[in-house]
């Protein structure tokens, strides 16, 4: 299993995004979701949504659908 991103959203979003994806069957996951939260700078650090590469395509076609 190798990951890869699939998009850079704010926090919010980014969560949207993985609860769309999981609900299609898509494991997805984020990195750098509480980057920079102690000097409240969050939410201008984008986060990495991360699936597994074999579900990226398919991944990348359901963000592009709901755009």
């Amino acid at each position: 299993m190798a990951l890869v991103e699939v998009g850079r959203f704010n926090r919010n979003e980014a969560h949207i995004v993985i609860g769309r994806l999981e609900a299609d069957g898509i494991p997805a996951l984020a990195l750098d979701a509480n980057a920079s939260i102690a000097d409240g700078s969050y939410l201008f650090i984008p986060v990495r949504v991360m699936v597994d590469e074999d579900d990226a395509e398919a991944a990348r076609h359901i963000i592009a659908d709901a755009a």
